[in-house]
């Protein structure tokens, strides 16, 4: 038994995981351009670039800063390249009405079956009537 035990070590100790811990050149990519501003009132600016092609910036700003209805608004971009070697470029908004992102690498949903859109249809020709109590 204690020889397989100390057989199972030393295979663990042999093992060659390099290919499990090996990083790719991409996480040492070197920064080419890099902004930072940040305002007194709430606004913001910041942008940067990589030597790999991955680039963002984004512009944000305190929307209504003395009232109740105060909201921090952003607007960016970023832009980088897939595994598959896809370029993949994504704009997107941020505001008190949520997040919304554009990009063509985003799902969209299926168009609307036209049997569900005839139902639709038909319920808002013919509403249901009120009820009585």
């Amino acid at each position: 038994m204690k020889l397989l035990i100390i057989t199972a070590l030393v295979a663990c100790a042999a093992a060659d995981v390099s290919h499990i811990l090996a990083r790719s050149g991409e996480a040492d990519a070197k920064i080419l351009r890099q902004e930072q501003d940040v305002g007194l009132e709430g606004q913001y600016r910041w942008a940067y670039e990589t030597e790999n092609g991955i680039s963002a910036q984004e512009t944000g700003a305190l929307n209504n800063p003395q009232s109740e209805n105060a909201a921090q608004t952003a607007q960016g971009q970023a832009r980088w390249t897939a595994p598959n070697g896809e370029v993949v470029e994504l704009q997107y908004t941020a505001d008190e009405n949520g997040y919304q992102a554009q990009g063509s690498h985003l799902p969209t949903p299926p168009p609307i079956p036209e049997a569900i859109l005839k139902a639709l249809e038909y319920i808002r020709a013919h509403p249901p009537p009120p009820e009585k109590n």
